[in-house]
């Protein structure tokens, strides 16, 4: 019970805090449990990533569901969900409420800049040390070097799938000799790790696909907003590759397209969505919260929050008893490593695109990403209060110049 409410209050505080999308949580969920509590080693860190980039989902949500169900099982991967995903969920199922009396977007509000700013400045560290930690010779550099650069030159979604595919090939042809890790690496069956089936597995994969083809059967044979409005958006969570910006074109057709949400609802909807902290898959609070069924507004905000996690929940307690045992096999500790440091790459690439493009935009804010790093590297602040503090301090510098 004492693990899990540590897992509870960490992820918590996360939730409350985590800022900046995806590629910003996995910086913290690094930052936080591989550089302080020291729950898991950079390379464990990095193959639970590694299987959590390979799922349709929201990864940052898959791997904080990995890291609790390490520390204290079932309990604690409920816990860790819960955790990040409960502050920015009733936040928007709030504004969503509110939404007729809260009026415009948040484009320009200097406090959003402000956090922007320093999200950029707790991905690049993140991006830096697992650089260190996971790229250590040359062939490993080379493939994130390129790894990323594909990325940065591609748009589809589905390029960061083949991407670790291909960085794990050429680590298993070309890193065995220099790649000797120890078996027990990665999500191994050890003290507080994953303890799951292949049977169980088995069972959560049969779910997943037995919803996502039985749901639409279903809502013609049970006709009802809230049938149909769960269905729509487990299927956009199964659908999704790329991270939680890619749900939002499938979601507008869901939702806009049912009627369900006017236009210029999603869209304040997503600028608040920008706005808050966790999960962008949170949003599915906000468009519940606008749908009538059981339970009143907040009912509805809590069967679409369901409905879109749960394909990640199914998919990742389903693979994951094969993951860990792939990772025993001969050659696989020489492909992570080459798949790991592709994942370094990926990184790499979203910090340059969207986060430094849509964060850095004049000599104003690179004098205040300077000012972030110095309070994060050189007074070595914890992240979370950085980011708040830089939310304040943006308010201060953007808000005369909003809009501009």
């Amino acid at each position: 019970m004492k693990n899990v409410l540590e897992v509870l209050r960490e992820f918590f505080l996360l939730g409350l805090t985590s800022f900046g999308g995806p590629t910003a949580h996995i910086a913290f969920f690094r930052n936080r449990f591989v550089g302080v509590k020291k729950w898991l080693t950079e390379s464990e860190f990095a193959d639970q990533l590694a299987l959590c980039q390979f799922l349709p989902g929201p990864a940052s949500s898959q791997l904080g569901l990995t890291i609790g169900w390490r520390q204290a099982g079932w309990a604690g991967a409920l816990a860790a969900w819960t955790g990040f995903t409960l502050p920015s969920a009733v936040a928007l199922a709030a504004f969503g409420i509110g939404v007729s009396s809260f009026g415009g977007g948040l484009d320009g509000a200097g406090w959003l800049r402000g956090l922007q700013i320093a999200v950029v400045v707790v991905i690049a560290n993140a991006v830096a040390s697992m650089w260190t930690s996971l790229c250590p010779g040359k062939l490993r550099k080379l493939i994130a070097l390129v790894a990323a650069g594909i990325v940065v030159v591609t748009t589809p979604a589905w390029m960061q799938i083949l991407v670790i595919a291909l960085g794990a090939v050429a680590g298993l042809l070309f890193l065995r000799e220099e790649n000797k890790r120890n078996d027990s690496t990665g999500l191994n069956e050890g003290s507080n790790s994953v303890r799951s089936s292949q049977l169980f597995g088995v069972v959560c994969l049969i779910l997943f696909f037995g919803l996502l083809f039985g749901l639409p059967i279903l809502t013609k044979l049970f006709p009802g907003q809230p049938l149909e409005a769960f269905a729509g958006l487990y299927r956009s969570g199964s659908l999704v590759f790329g991270g939680g910006h890619v749900v939002l074109p499938l979601l507008s057709e869901e939702v806009v397209g049912h009627g369900w949400v006017t236009k210029e609802e999603f869209l304040a909807g997503y600028g608040a969505a920008q706005a808050v902290p966790g999960p962008l898959f949170t949003f599915s609070a906000f468009i519940g919260s606008l749908i009538d069924g059981p339970g009143g507004a907040w009912g509805m905000a809590f069967i679409c929050l369901i409905g879109i996690f749960l394909p990640a929940w199914l998919l990742v307690l389903g693979v994951m008893p094969f993951w860990q045992g792939a990772v025993r096999r001969p050659g696989m500790g020489a492909a992570l490593a080459g798949a790991n440091a592709a994942v370094v790459g990926l990184l790499g690439a979203a910090l340059y695109d969207p986060v430094w493009t849509g964060s850095i935009h004049s000599a104003v804010d690179v004098v205040f990403l300077l000012g972030v790093a110095a309070a994060l590297l050189i007074l070595r602040w914890p992240s979370w209060l950085v980011v708040i503090l830089a939310g304040v301090a943006g308010w201060v510098v953007y808000s005369p110049v909003a809009g501009s």
